[in-house]
């Protein structure tokens, strides 16, 4: 008796045949993978926003962050002002939504510059290895052996508050831990097949990092590049907070804790609001960071 066909099982099999036609994916897996993981979702979301607001603070900010109005001053949170106001009159609101323009953009650039010095130390040391390797680490290991928040106080102390010298003091703190997770990522890739068919063939060393280690090993470097800027945002924050940071009357999560923490037994809504935009956009890039290393971890599928 021929087998009856349903138009069920011609969808079925058409989609069975899309699928085995498309070719496999890493970067496609990984996100089903990622999309799946809602709390990575969630974490995702809230960057997004939090970048959206830094763009576009100039026009969700219902009041000049810098305008001060002594007739207002002290006013608690209100339908008028969400987040109430500071000692002087300024919109605590404003100033916390203009506060991503400063703490977002100073993480991402000290995650990026360590990226780059701790990515080439962390590269030659693992291509090379040998003498090579143990100067690099030996090296990075002084380095490492202070702690990172006293060696940003000391940067930041010697040449004097600014935003380049902050970027610099966090971006120095942060190398040796990068050069130890590129190094540790490339010394995964070196030794297999491929690298030694592109050797045998008279591929150069620059070409066998950069077009063949890298790409192979960007995964795990992408992990710990997600977690290294929420590291430094609580970085900023704090030398911000003890008076080393973001010049005032910048609005910088940090400063504007630090402006609170003197009124904070009458007026803890003026620590409040800028010490929870610290807390969600930390849990924010942990949450990411933790989604992307399930996502890439070839060994989870």
């Amino acid at each position: 008796m021929p087998k009856t066909v349903t138009p069920f099982m011609l969808k079925s099999n058409k989609r069975k045949k899309a699928i085995e036609g498309k070719k496999y994916s890493f970067t496609r897996d990984a996100w089903r993978r990622l999309k799946r993981n809602r709390t990575a979702l969630v974490g995702m979301c809230i960057i997004i926003l939090l970048f959206l607001t830094a763009i576009f603070a100039d026009f969700l900010a219902p009041y000049d962050p810098s305008q001060a109005d002594f007739s207002a001053a002290f006013q608690r949170p209100s339908w008028e002002r969400p987040f109430g106001t500071d000692n002087i009159g300024r919109d605590l609101f404003s100033r916390t939504i203009h506060g991503t323009r400063y703490s977002l953009p100073i993480g991402i650039a000290c995650m990026v510059t360590a990226m780059a010095f701790g990515g080439i130390f962390g590269m030659v040391s693992s291509f090379f290895a040998g003498k090579v390797d143990i100067f690099i680490m030996r090296l990075m290991d002084i380095i490492q052996s202070i702690p990172g928040t006293l060696m940003a106080i000391t940067i930041v102390a010697v040449l004097d508050r600014g935003m380049w010298q902050l970027i610099l003091a966090i971006t120095i703190a942060f190398v040796p831990a990068f050069s130890k997770t590129v190094r540790a990522a490339i010394f995964t890739v070196r030794n297999n097949e491929y690298i030694e068919a592109c050797r045998s063939i008279g591929a150069g060393n620059l070409r066998l990092m950069m077009k063949h280690m890298l790409p192979n090993a960007v995964g795990y470097i992408i992990i710990f590049a997600v977690g290294v800027v929420s590291a430094s945002i609580m970085t900023v924050s704090m030398l911000s907070y003890i008076g080393l940071g973001v010049r005032p009357p910048n609005p910088e999560w940090g400063s504007l804790l630090a402006t609170g923490r003197e009124f904070l037994q009458s007026y803890p809504h003026m620590v409040l609001f800028p010490g929870l935009l610290i807390l969600i956009t930390v849990l924010a890039f942990n949450l990411f960071a933790d989604g992307l290393r399930d996502a890439l971890d070839p060994r989870l599928k």
